[in-house]
């Protein structure tokens, strides 16, 4: 009798300690907890979906994949995606590989993919190019964002008229304010550096510029980014809606916690839609 009360206390435990492992949880802007229906049905009545992800975590990229999956059901050919991972200049051979005009393998070779895509992206353009979507390339290309790096954003004065097509309208300007911005040119801290914060507005506005050409009534755009360049309402969110003021964008952010069984305060308010993985996830391959 007493083997079998402790086979049951074994099994009580082992299931009890299961339970308590959840891959992710989500939450809202405040913390409360919400099942993945309601972010979906947020997201389908959206015009553009921010997802932030940390590039390294497997299931924001999971999580990624099936949300494309279940807006593309809603949504059909009125979904668009768009990705940071991709720079403007690289529009033409990323259509050019979902028209099938050229192969996978060139493809690859030739546009500058990140070390993580055959795990991470590779899923999400195949299922563009299997379902006849559109797939933006919005980032600025990363020479035009070192050089302003090294030398501010004057640089971009510099440019030929083709090498401006592949960027945001000059010129750039935004809030140094902007937590996202402050805190990259220095802060109270003094960190940083004003040149870094310009690169990043240069991403960020470029990126918005580019979902901006690409937003049509009726349609939706699911773009990917990493999380920096949406959190808490800022960033590429700033951008757009300082262009866009009646646009309506729903933001997710990817977070990582020790504990995601409670949202920690550090990370209420960065999204409408709070992803939180444990800290302890596997990650994928960035480098």
């Amino acid at each position: 009798m007493t083997r079998y009360i402790g086979l049951f206390v074994f099994v009580f435990v082992a299931t009890t300690i299961s339970a308590q492992k959840p891959a992710y949880k989500l939450y809202n802007e405040k913390g409360k907890k919400l099942k993945y229906e309601k972010m979906l049905e947020t997201a389908a009545e959206a015009d553009v979906v921010l997802f932030g992800e940390q590039h390294d975590d497997p299931i924001a990229h999971w999580l990624q994949y099936e949300l494309t999956i279940d807006l593309f059901k809603l949504k059909r050919e009125n979904l668009i995606l768009g990705a940071e991972m991709f720079e403007s200049d690289n529009q033409l051979i990323l259509d050019e590989y979902l028209a099938g005009l050229i192969s996978e393998t060139k493809f690859e070779e030739e546009a500058r993919i990140w070390p993580n895509y055959k795990t991470d992206y590779k899923p999400l353009v195949n299922f563009a190019k299997n379902h006849g979507l559109e797939f933006i390339a919005t980032n600025i290309p990363r020479r035009y964002a070192n050089s302003v790096y090294k030398q501010g954003l004057a640089i971009l004065d510099s440019l030929s008229g083709e090498a401006l097509e592949f960027i945001s309208p000059l010129p750039i300007d935004y809030d140094t304010t902007l937590n996202c911005y402050a805190s990259l040119r220095g802060g109270m801290e003094g960190h940083g550096s004003v040149n870094l914060a310009d690169s990043q507005a240069s991403k960020d506005a470029t990126m918005a510029h580019f979902i901006l050409l690409n937003v049509e009534d009726g349609k939706l755009l699911l773009h990917f980014n990493g999380a920096y360049h949406s959190d808490d309402f800022e960033s590429i969110n700033y951008m757009l809606k300082r262009k866009n003021p009646s646009l309506k964008i729903v933001t997710i952010s990817n977070v990582k916690q020790d504990d995601v069984s409670e949202i920690e305060e550090e990370n209420l308010g960065k999204a409408d839609f709070i992803l939180a993985v444990p800290s302890s996830m596997t990650k994928t391959r960035t480098q």
